[in-house]
């Protein structure tokens, strides 16, 4: 999942290591006047995005990648990414070598004997969302995170995810990936500001009708469930990590209230968020 470029670096340290995978924080100060260099994925590999955004192709198309999406890479894959529209991007990134990534794909339901990626990327889904927040919270967070769980899961999801998604020859036109990322990195600068759909257009110089289209078909999801879904993590990140009160979180988070925020909590992780910072520590 290496991401090299001239003038900009790429740092790597290793959180985690077993018997056929690996997981590494990954650190890139890529920009737009750095030149991206194709490379080969050696193993699979499922990146975590947890800040920044960077354009990954491949010979099956292009995706852009957003905080809280997976990059999904298949043993053997040529690619690159590339920052055109913005400096940098951390990610928490899983490499498995091909027969303990084939056991894991197995058992999850996959068919065959050479497993393969439904597509490249998956985006911000709720189904991910827990295994996302857990992952981005371990970066910084205290020693004994369950890395070679959250692996296996991780790899297990994103089989079954990825199976209905088939790879597509295009992301969208330069100016609209533009666009979007810069819609994206301002909502992930301003996590809790108000962020309306008519606000995001007008920054972007589009209508709301074309901003909400061209916002869903390249980030995968509506830029609503974008915004909630950015808020949500860093909640979760800091029950995890620091023992502030729930209310403090909420309101620091973006809500508006506890009431609202408890509920859209539970919805997105399935336990409310007292419950999370229990399972946390």
């Amino acid at each position: 999942m290496a991401k090299i470029a001239v003038g900009g670096k790429t740092q790597s340290r290793v959180l985690a290591r077993g018997d056929g995978w690996t997981v590494s924080d990954v650190v890139c100060t890529s920009g737009p006047d750095d030149r991206p260099f194709e490379e080969r994925h050696a193993d699979f590999s499922i990146a975590i995005v947890a800040a920044g955004t960077f354009e990954y192709r491949s010979a099956a198309g292009r995706e852009l990648m957003t905080p809280g999406s997976l990059m999904l890479g298949s043993a053997g894959q040529s690619f690159e990414c590339g920052h055109e529209h913005g400096v940098g991007d951390r990610c928490v990134a899983f490499w498995y070598a091909p027969a303990y990534f084939e056991r894991l794909a197995a058992d999850a339901g996959a068919r065959g004997t050479a497993p393969q990626f439904g597509g490249l990327r998956l985006p911000p889904l709720r189904a991910l969302s827990p295994l996302v927040a857990r992952a981005c919270a371990g970066i910084g967070g205290p020693l004994g995170v369950p890395w070679e769980e959250i692996g296996v899961k991780l790899a297990a999801q994103a089989v079954q995810l990825s199976g209905g998604r088939p790879p597509r020859a295009d992301c969208a036109a330069p100016g609209a990936v533009a666009r979007v990322t810069a819609a994206v990195r301002r909502i992930e600068r301003d996590a809790d500001e108000a962020h309306s759909l008519r606000s995001l257009a007008y920054e972007a110089r589009l209508s709301p009708y074309h901003f909400l289209r061209t916002f869903e078909r390249i980030t995968g999801v509506t830029p609503h469930q974008y915004v909630l879904r950015v808020r949500l993590r860093r909640a979760a990140t800091a029950l995890a990590t620091d023992l502030g009160k729930v209310v403090d979180v909420a309101l620091a988070s973006g809500f508006g209230d506890l009431s609202n925020f408890n509920r859209a909590f539970r919805a997105e992780f399935g336990v409310s968020p007292r419950a999370y910072r229990r399972r946390a520590g």
